[in-house]
Formats: structure tokens, sequence, C-alpha cells
């Protein structure tokens, strides 16, 4: 029969008590190495002497009567915790180690949940790029042109001007770092959301001759291309003095009927007839 393992002393649970009072937080979002630091031990023998998990000292300051707070689970600050590292150091920040750390989790807890750093990176844009996701402003093939491309960049640019503004940052880092080791990842993850179905739609609109007969690939960059430079350099531009920039609302318009003009074709009932 196994013992059960000792209560969590005392001296411990004042520890995590003053350190959260100090932080300004709840007990349960200071960190273990915080604690131990102010217990006077190192994180191992903090842990040791909880038995391996941090549950255990939670569970003792509620029985001192204190309210430890609530932590979210390791998955959701797993989440967090890896989209404010792209946000500032693109994929390549994005490893188990510190995505753990930012966390306040172990890297085997990230295993458990997720079971490895590709199915962490998929959850992580999920949650914060599901909006590059433009299928739905494409559903309906008899939609007015003009109303669906102004749909489109609105939804645009709602994707990516999703806090905290994980695809521009991503982007961006490519961009200047054109080898990096996520580019691949980053295709695989981003372009089916951010291309889905619009190359076909594209394909559709120039059989009905709706739009001007140029390689889609081209009427892409022409559709996607002004507003992600937009997305990437608004930041920046924001700071300039004297600089003015429209509303993200008003930008749309301005990129929806820039397109419009550009390669949109008059009815084909407007259309002079061919010669024979």
């Amino acid at each position: 029969m196994s013992e059960s393992p000792a209560p969590v002393a005392p001296e411990l649970v004042e520890a995590a008590v003053r350190a959260a009072r100090r932080l300004g937080k709840d007990v349960s979002e200071v960190p273990v190495l915080t604690i131990a630091k102010e217990a006077g031990v190192s994180r191992a023998t903090l842990l040791r002497k909880l038995g391996g998990t941090r549950h255990r000292l939670d569970e003792a300051v509620r029985a001192a009567g204190i309210d430890p707070g609530r932590r979210n689970p390791v998955s959701e600050r797993a989440i967090e915790a890896g989209a404010q590292l792209i946000a500032e150091q693109g994929l390549t920040g994005v490893t188990l180690e510190a995505v753990a750390a930012g966390a306040r989790c172990s890297v085997h807890s990230l295993y458990v949940a997720f079971g490895g750093r590709d199915e962490l990176l998929r959850a992580i844009f999920e949650k914060y790029a599901a909006g590059l996701d433009v299928s739905q402003a494409l559903s309906d093939p008899d939609r007015d042109l003009p109303d669906t491309v102004h749909r489109l960049y609105r939804l645009l640019a709602q994707g990516l001007d999703h806090r905290p503004r994980l695809a521009p940052a991503m982007i961006a880092r490519l961009l200047a770092q054109p080898s990096d080791d996520g580019l691949k990842q980053l295709a695989e993850l981003v372009g089916p959301r951010l291309f889905n179905g619009v190359t076909e739609w594209l394909a559709s609109e120039v059989a009905r001759g709706r739009i001007r007969d140029l390689p889609v690939p081209i009427l892409m960059h022409q559709l996607i291309g002004p507003v992600l430079h937009h997305f990437l350099l608004r930041p920046v531009s924001e700071l300039v003095p004297g600089l003015v920039l429209p509303s993200m609302e008003e930008a749309c318009e301005y990129f929806a009927d820039a397109f419009l003009r550009a390669v949109a074709l008059p009815p084909l009932s407007d259309q002079p007839a061919k010669e024979k």
C-alpha cells in the first residue's frame, strides 16, 4: 500500500502567498521558480517537496483559506504563449522549451496536450488566424462581383488585424529572412486559409467574362498584395508624424474599388460585339 504524500509545508504556502502579493497576482499565476526563490530553495527542490506537481501547492493555499485563483488549462496557456513568441520572434522562436517557459508548464505537458510542435502551431492558427479563411465570401457564385470583392477585403482585414497580428508578423519575418526554416510550415498553415478557393473563384470569374483574362497568379497578387502590404506597414506608418491613415474600413473600400477598376469588365451585354 503506497504512502500518502506528506502535507505541503506551511512555509511553502506562506512563500507562495507573499510572492503573489508582491507581484499583485493570484497565487496560481505566480511561476514555480518565483515561489521557489521566495521560499529560499531551488525550483527542483520545491517541486520535490510538492511531490512533483504544482496542483498540491494551490490546494494547500486553498486549504489555508486563500483562493489561489484559476489557472487556464495548459493548452490555452501554451497557445497564448506560442502566439506571443510568433509575434515577437517568428516561427523559429516557437520551441517547445520557450512555449513551456511562457506557459509556465513542462515540455512533457505540451506533448500530452498537443503531441508535438506541429500540432501546437496548428492549434495557434486555429485560434488566431481563422479570419484568413475567406471561402465564405466566395460561397455564392451568383453574387454581385463588387459585393463579393468588398466582402473579401473586409474578411482579409479582420484576419490580418486579429491580435496579436500573427500573420503579418510571420510574413514580415519571412520576408526579412527567406531562408527561415519555418517557411514550409508557414505555407502549409497559412496558405490554405489565405488562398482557399480564391484561385478557383478568380478562374471562374475570368471564364464568365466578369474580370480580365490575366494569369490567375497575377490576379491573386493584384487582389491580395495591396492589402497585405498595407497591414505589414501600417504599424510603422502610424508612428510617422503628420501621416493620417484611413480607418481599416476605409482602406478596405479603397482597395476593393482599385481592384475592380483594374480588372473588372462590363457586363457581357454592354461589351461591344466581336467582329467576325
